[in-house]
């Protein structure tokens, strides 16, 4: 199985369960809605930590951002961290 088709897998698998707790919420479940927060803010962090490694990797913005579907300029100022 390549690394490709796993990443894929993954992506699905959470894109299921995100959409299965959008449904909760959206059935009055309002304790729900801090979970999903939770989520948002989860992967916000491990988007950074991601693309921190992929820079640290030998990667350019051009590349992160092409990936992203925006410009180098867009990853950089998304990810780019303010030292």
């Amino acid at each position: 199985m390549s690394a490709q088709t796993e990443a894929q897998k993954y992506g699905a698998f959470a894109r299921r369960i995100l959409r299965a707790m959008g449904r909760r919420v959206a059935d009055r479940d309002i304790e729900a809605l801090s979970v999903l927060a939770d989520l948002q803010r989860d992967l916000a962090e491990q988007m950074q930590t991601s693309v921190d490694a992929l820079l640290a990797s030998g990667y350019s913005w051009a590349d992160i951002g092409g990936q992203l579907g925006i410009s180098r300029q867009g990853a950089q100022q998304k990810y780019g961290r303010r030292r």
